[in-house]
């Protein structure tokens, strides 16, 4: 694993839960078996982060960190897309980013 890791993105979609989505894109970017990975709920409950992400509700976006990324998820057009990045300043420093942030 390296210090710059790259933006990586993935669309949730019907027959794929959000939360589900997001344990699987980071351990794909980690390269670990998703069960390798710390509980979702250490970050998030996993069922409030399923049922608040619901474009058709009004829902916009919402960021945590969860096992040492910044994920954005995002309504758009065709559903939702979850959205990875290493929170860091623009000196390169680790930036102290909340465990949650919504706008609803």
């Amino acid at each position: 694993m390296t210090s710059h890791r790259p933006t990586t993105s993935v669309a949730a979609t019907e027959d794929r839960r959000t939360s589900t989505a997001v344990v699987q894109l980071v351990a794909r970017v980690d390269e670990v078996d998703p069960v390798e990975l710390v509980p979702l709920y250490d970050a998030i409950d996993p069922e409030t982060l399923d049922s608040i992400c619901d474009p058709d509700s009004g829902f916009r976006s919402l960021s945590f960190r969860y096992a040492g990324w910044l994920v954005a998820v995002d309504a758009r057009e065709n559903g939702i897309e979850i959205e990875l990045a290493e929170p860091a300043s623009p000196d390169g420093a680790t930036v102290d980013v909340p465990d949650a942030e919504s706008s609803l």
